[in-house]
């Protein structure tokens, strides 16, 4: 098992107690190594109280448990909106927005695509992807992902945008609520 799986099977349990899903771990740097904790919401949302909360809980963890050689910087952010796909699941709540994937290994004679996602076929765990350049679909086997993002583009911006208004009308709607009372 790989440090950084290590790590994710050590603080994930704590991470969903408190509410959270794990999206990425990643260890990197020289002489002094970070150690990035991408997470999130269950609801989806994440601000700078939750990252301080998972900081505390997730140093508290490593304290005990000591799985780094060394000194390390801790690191704790949300996904963002050119997120990493890394979970199943996300190739299927992204689905409809542009994605670059890039494999470990070629598949098709291929390393790199970019294109609109469509989804994860959940018998074949193959990814389905749009080409922009020449609109052809393809499947790609998770397992041979390297990496896959989000594309920060208008679309995924206007996405980020209605979701914003929409949290602002609830919260303005349950303000009218309070205010009857």
């Amino acid at each position: 098992m790989d440090l950084t799986t290590r790590i994710a099977d050590l603080i994930e349990p704590t991470l969903d107690d408190m509410g959270y899903e794990l999206v990425r771990v990643q260890l990197f740097g020289g002489q002094r190594q970070t150690l990035q904790i991408m997470a999130e919401r269950k609801d989806g949302g994440m601000g700078i109280e939750d990252c301080s909360a998972i900081s505390h809980a997730v140093s508290a963890i490593l304290d005990v448990e000591d799985p780094i050689a060394g000194a390390y910087h801790l690191e704790v952010s949300s996904p963002g909106l050119d997120r990493p796909l890394t979970r199943a699941k996300d190739f299927d709540v992204w689905a409809g927005f542009d994605a670059k994937v890039e494999l470990a290994q070629p598949h098709d004679g291929r390393k790199r695509f970019s294109g609109q996602l469509l989804g994860r076929d959940p018998e074949t765990d193959e990814v389905k992807l749009r080409l922009v350049e020449t609109d052809e679909e393809v499947s790609i086997p998770r397992h041979a992902i390297g990496k896959a993002k989000l594309v920060l583009n208008d679309a995924l911006l206007a996405w980020a945008k209605a979701q914003q208004d929409e949290e602002e009308a609830g919260e303005t709607d349950a303000a009218a609520d309070n205010d009857d009372n």
